[in-house]
C-alpha cells in the first residue's frame, strides 16, 4: 500500500498531462495511472491526421508548441506532449489500469492492475476514445469489421465501406480511396457532417459527386457477412461487395467506470457526468472530472484546447481546501 500519495491522476492524455504539471507545479504529491502508451488515444489516432486546431491552441500551461504545419500533425503532437512529460519529469506510471476507485470517509482507496493506492483526491481525465459506439447488426463480430482507422495501405484494391460521416469517416475514404481502395460510404444523415474540417469537406463533395466514391445516404447498414454487406437505402435494401468495414461511429467514455467512483449522471440520452462547472468537482466530495469525459455522450463537446482549463480550475479548489 502506497500511502505518500495525496492525487492520483486517471489518464496521462494531454489534459491528464495538464493536470499533472498543475500538480507539480505546486510540489503536491500525486502520480498519473495510463492504462496505456502516453497520450493513448493520440496514439491512436490516424497516421497521417492533422488536428483542427493549430498549435497554439494545443499547448499546455504556457508550454510552446512549434509544428512545421498550420495544423500540426499527430506525430508532432506526441512529440509534444511527450517532451513536456519528460522535460518535467512528470511522475506517470504507464501501462497501468485502473479497476476501481472506493471512498472511505475523506480518503480514496484505488485499485489497479499492479498496486493499490490511497489519496485525498483523485482526477479522472480518461477521455472517450477506448469503447466505441456498436452498429448492432449481424455480422459485426466478424474480423474484417474494424472500429478504429490507422493507415490506407492495407485496404488497396479492397472493397471498403465507411460508415458516418465524421472527420474520422471522412479522411479515412479519402485516403483509401487515394490508395487505391473502393470507397462506399454509408451515413445515416442527409449529408457529410457539417463538423467536418473546413479544408477537407469540399474534397470528399467532390469525390461523391464525380463518382470516385459512391455515398449512400439517409442509409444503414443492416448484415454483413465475409464477402457482401446489406445496406437500407430510401431506394430500398442494397447488397454491395465487400472486403471490410471501417464502422467509424464513434465513441463514448467508460460510464461504467463513473459509476461504479459514485458519479451521477443526467437521466438524458447525453448522460452528462455531474460536476460543478467552476470547480470540475463530482457530487463525489474530492474526486474531479478534467477534458473531454466531462460532456458524456456529447463528445464533441470538449477537446484539448478549451479543456485545458479544467486543470487549473482543479489546482484552484484542491489549493483552497490544502490551506
Amino acid at each position: 500500500m502506497q500511502k505518500d500519495i495525496n492525487i492520483i491522476i486517471i489518464g496521462a492524455g494531454p489534459i491528464g498531462i495538464a493536470c499533472a504539471l498543475a500538480c507539480e507545479n505546486r510540489n503536491w504529491n500525486y502520480r498519473v495511472l495510463e492504462k496505456g502508451a502516453l497520450t493513448n488515444s493520440l496514439f491512436n489516432y490516424p497516421l497521417n491526421m492533422s488536428f483542427f486546431s493549430t498549435s497554439e491552441k494545443l499547448e499546455i500551461d504556457h508550454i510552446p508548441f512549434i509544428s512545421n504545419n498550420p495544423k500540426p500533425t499527430r506525430n508532432e503532437a506526441l512529440e509534444y506532449y511527450r517532451r513536456v512529460t519528460t522535460s518535467n519529469q512528470l511522475k506517470i506510471n504507464l501501462y497501468e489500469k485502473v479497476e476501481t476507485i472506493e471512498k472511505r470517509n475523506d480518503e480514496f482507496l484505488i485499485t489497479s492492475d499492479k498496486a493499490r493506492y490511497q489519496a485525498d483526491k483523485v482526477i479522472i481525465a480518461t477521455g472517450f476514445y477506448d469503447i466505441p459506439n456498436p452498429l448492432n447488426v449481424e455480422g459485426e463480430q466478424l474480423p474484417k469489421v474494424m472500429h478504429y482507422y490507422k493507415e490506407a495501405h492495407p485496404y488497396t484494391l479492397q472493397e471498403v465501406a465507411v460508415v458516418g460521416a465524421s472527420n474520422s469517416s471522412v479522411d479515412a475514404a479519402l485516403e483509401i480511396y487515394r490508395k487505391g481502395g473502393n470507397v462506399a460510404m454509408i451515413v445515416r444523415g442527409a449529408q457529410i457532417g457539417e463538423r467536418v474540417k473546413y479544408w477537407v469537406r469540399p474534397d470528399i463533395l467532390n469525390r461523391i459527386e464525380e463518382g470516385s466514391i459512391k455515398a449512400f445516404f439517409n442509409s444503414e447498414i443492416k448484415t454483413i457477412t465475409p464477402h457482401q454487406i446489406t445496406v437500407a437505402t430510401p431506394e430500398g435494401l442494397k447488397h454491395l461487395p465487400n472486403d471490410y468495414v471501417l464502422a467509424l461511429t464513434g465513441y463514448r467514455p467508460n460510464f461504467d467506470f463513473l459509476k461504479q467512483a459514485g458519479v451521477h449522471f443526467s437521466e438524458d440520452k447525453k448522460h452528462i457526468p455531474t460536476y460543478d462547472d467552476e470547480t470540475m468537482e463530482t457530487n463525489v466530495k474530492g474526486l474531479y472530472l478534467a477534458g473531454v469525459i466531462c460532456g458524456g455522450m456529447e463528445t464533441h463537446k470538449w477537446f484539448i484546447e478549451n479543456s485545458r482549463i479544467h486543470a487549473k480550475l482543479i489546482a484552484a479548489h484542491i489549493e483552497q481546501h490544502l490551506k
